[in-house]
């Protein structure tokens, strides 16, 4: 039975969309946009699983807009380009990640020191309303458009489906560790949690030249972490003797991780005016002990994926230092079933998602 997305715009499109919070996702037509003047049109041929389009899915941040099409990792080639785009032609390879649009007006700070990411109207790639009042779909779908302001360019010969994940995994560590000084040969960092942010996290402070050790609470994962991703060194949080013995060594933490874990253990790990970086999203509060942080004038701060700027910095700089992620590629027809595992974290590191060969509209 047709829906009123696929007539909203003149464009027919096809992915698969989750109708309500089961987030159960199947095939769905809807429709996209006619390329604008300021317009990038392109194919999709992959596209990254993030553990938010679970949180999307089952509306758990409370905003997700139904049908939803989920998917902020979107790699694939210009088709077409509007009359006044300058950036990009027709073959390019090019990306979209978790934003899609921004207020852009000159009275915006954020959007002047192109820190789009954070302008109080900044447009997710899916789930939320457009400025035109409809849906905004994501990359589990067979096509995109998209202002050339919110797309990347990708490399020459970088892979492609390696390069799906940068555009959130990739970016949300990246730019912590920038703007926060942990960028620094010589540091020493603590990544928390081993998953798509935080194997994504080590690679780029490899690259940087700093010390990484990662902070897990799982002891099998110490062979992965130093051997396969090049992690310094190990430590299990649960290891009463091993976090003591590593009290005050740390300039600074990523933490990764998304549930519900106590912070006092890695504040104590912080050097004096350490910081504790943010990047996860746990659906509720975590306790903050105050008193640390006073003592050894320590930070804990937050950080969400990146500008445009640095976001095309970051995967400029990736395909120069050959940082690419551990990925998986699967079926669209798997999905359901690869966001089980996610949940379990039964993926080494990233689901990507073969659009451009697996993605059928239905007979």
């Amino acid at each position: 039975m047709a829906t009123q997305a696929e007539f909203e715009h003149p464009r027919k499109a096809f992915g698969w969309a989750a109708r309500d919070t089961s987030g159960v996702l199947s095939p769905f037509n809807f429709s996209r946009r006619e390329t604008r003047e300021n317009d990038v049109a392109f194919k999709v041929l992959y596209c990254g699983v993030c553990h938010s389009d679970i949180h999307m899915l089952k509306n758990e941040w409370g905003f997700s807009l139904y049908p939803l099409v989920p998917g902020h990792e979107i790699i694939g080639i210009v088709t077409e380009v509007g009359s006044k785009v300058n950036k990009f032609k027709v073959g390019d390879k090019v990306g979209v990640g978790c934003m899609v649009g921004s207020c852009r007006k000159n009275t915006c700070r954020n959007c002047n020191d192109a820190l789009e990411n954070y302008c109080p109207q900044m447009i997710l790639t899916y789930g939320v309303k457009d400025t035109d009042g409809t849906i905004t779909y994501g990359g589990y779908s067979d096509l995109m458009v998209a202002d050339e302001n919110f797309v990347v360019r990708i490399p020459q010969g970088f892979p492609l489906d390696a390069a799906a994940p940068l555009l959130c995994a990739g970016i949300t560590v990246y730019s912590p560790l920038r703007y926060y000084g942990l960028d620094k040969p010589g540091l020493h960092v603590g990544v928390v949690g081993l998953g798509g942010l935080g194997h994504m996290a080590v690679k780029f402070a490899k690259a940087f030249g700093v010390k990484v050790t990662v902070i897990s609470t799982s002891p099998e994962k110490k062979d992965e972490a130093i051997q396969l991703l090049g992690a310094d060194h190990f430590l299990i949080s649960r290891d009463h003797d091993q976090m003591q013995a590593a009290t005050g060594s740390f300039d600074g933490i990523i933490d990764t991780v998304s549930a519900f874990h106590p912070l006092l253990p890695l504040i104590s790990l912080l050097k004096c005016h350490g910081k504790l970086v943010m990047v996860g999203a746990p659906e509720k509060p975590l306790e903050l002990p105050v008193f640390p942080l006073i003592m050894g004038r320590k930070t804990v701060a937050g950080s969400t994926i990146g500008g445009m700027k640095e976001t095309q910095e970051m995967i400029d700089f990736a395909a120069k230092h050959n940082v690419k992620p551990e990925i998986e590629v699967i079926p669209i027809d798997y999905i359901n079933t690869a966001l089980e595992r996610l949940l379990k974290a039964d993926v080494k590191y990233r689901f990507v998602i073969d659009i451009g060969n697996t993605l059928k509209p239905s007979t």
